[in-house]
C-alpha cells in the first residue's frame, strides 16, 4: 500500500491541473444549437504529463469515453467495487462528469479528459491523454451516443448525419485509437495485459425498425465494426466485448414509454462485469434478449411493421 503522504500529494496535484485546466479554458462548453448541431470547437490536443507524474498513477484503471454516460458511469463504479483503482472520464462536460462519479459512489481516484466524439480529428490525442493519466487500464468503455427520433430525423437530414458521426464514425476512430494502446501497453516493463475494450451496441441494431431506423442502422454498424475488431485484435491480446442492452432508464430514454425486458444502468453494469469474466465476444442485457431476439430476426416484415 503507497504511503498515505503519497496519497494526499497525487489528491492535490489532480487539483490543481483541474484548476489550472479551467483558468485556460479546458473545460467550456458551448451549448448546441436548438436543432442539435454542433456549435463548439473540437477539444484542445492533449497536454503533456512528465514521466513522474505518470510513475504515481494507480494501476487497473477504467476509462470511459463518454464519461457523461449514465451506463458508462455505472460500469466504472462496478468495476471499482470489483478492485479497479482510477478512473478516467473523457467529455465535454468535465465539472459534471465529476459530479456523476460522485454521485454513482465512486470513491477512488477520477481524473477528467475534453473528449467531443463529433471530432475524429482529436480522438487519438484524447485517447492517449486518458491513457497517459489512467496508468495500467483494464477496461475502456466505448459509452457516447444519440437516440434522437425519427421524426425529427426525417424532418431534418443533417441532424441525422450528425447522429452517425457521433455514433458511427466516432465510435470507429475511438475503438481504434483505445485498441492500439490497450496493446501496446502489454510491451511495458509492467504491462499487466492487453484489457478490454467495452462497446455499447443495443439490441435496435438486431432488426431495422420504422419507430428507430436511424438509431438503429449506426448501431448495426458499430455492432458489425466492433466484431471485426474483436478478431483483428485478439491476437495482440486485446479483447473486444460488444454490449447489446435493450430498453435501459437513463437520461437519453427520459420521457420514452418504457419497453418490455427493460432494465437498468446498474443491472447492465453488473452483466457487463459478468460478462468480462468470460470470453465471449457479445453479451446481451438482460440476457433474456439473447433468445427474444431470435423472432425479431425471423419475423416477417409486415409483422416487425407493427412493432
Amino acid at each position: 500500500m503507497r504511503p498515505t503522504l503519497m496519497r494526499w500529494v497525487r489528491s492535490n496535484l489532480a487539483a490543481l491541473r483541474i484548476m489550472g485546466s479551467r483558468a485556460l479554458g479546458r473545460d467550456r462548453q458551448t451549448p448546441a444549437q436548438p436543432d442539435g448541431s454542433p456549435t463548439e470547437p473540437p477539444p484542445e490536443a492533449a497536454r503533456t504529463v512528465s514521466a513522474t507524474e505518470a510513475e504515481t498513477r494507480d494501476t487497473r484503471a477504467v476509462i470511459v469515453l463518454g464519461g457523461g454516460s449514465d451506463i458508462g458511469i455505472a460500469i466504472a463504479a462496478e468495476l471499482v467495487a470489483r478492485g479497479a483503482e482510477t478512473v478516467v472520464l473523457a467529455g465535454r462536460n468535465l465539472d459534471r462528469m465529476r459530479e456523476q462519479a460522485l454521485e454513482a459512489g465512486i470513491g477512488v481516484r477520477v481524473e477528467t479528459v475534453p473528449f467531443d466524439a463529433r471530432y475524429p480529428d482529436s480522438h487519438v490525442s484524447a485517447v492517449e491523454e486518458a491513457f497517459t493519466l489512467a496508468g495500467e487500464v483494464q477496461a475502456v468503455v466505448v459509452a457516447f451516443g444519440i437516440l434522437g427520433d425519427t421524426a425529427s430525423y426525417e424532418a431534418n437530414p443533417a441532424l441525422a448525419g450528425d447522429a452517425a458521426i457521433t455514433n458511427f464514425a466516432g465510435a470507429i476512430s475511438t475503438s481504434l485509437a483505445a485498441t492500439r494502446a490497450l496493446a501496446r501497453q502489454q510491451q511495458t516493463p509492467h504491462g499487466g495485459g492487453g484489457g478490454t475494450l467495452i462497446v455499447l451496441s443495443s439490441v435496435a441494431s438486431v432488426r431495422p425498425r420504422r419507430r428507430n431506423y436511424v438509431y438503429g442502422s449506426t448501431k448495426a454498424g458499430l455492432d458489425f465494426f466492433a466484431r471485426g475488431l474483436a478478431d483483428s485484435v485478439r491476437d495482440r491480446g486485446v479483447r473486444v466485448l460488444v454490449v447489446r442492452p435493450g430498453f435501459v432508464d437513463t437520461k437519453m430514454t427520459r420521457g420514452l414509454p418504457h419497453r418490455l425486458f427493460g432494465t437498468t444502468a446498474h443491472h447492465v453494469a453488473h452483466d457487463v462485469a459478468e460478462a468480462m469474466e468470460g470470453d465471449a465476444v457479445v453479451t446481451w442485457s438482460p440476457r433474456i434478449l439473447r433468445w427474444t431476439s431470435i423472432p425479431l430476426r425471423l419475423a416477417p416484415a409486415f409483422l416487425v411493421r407493427r412493432i
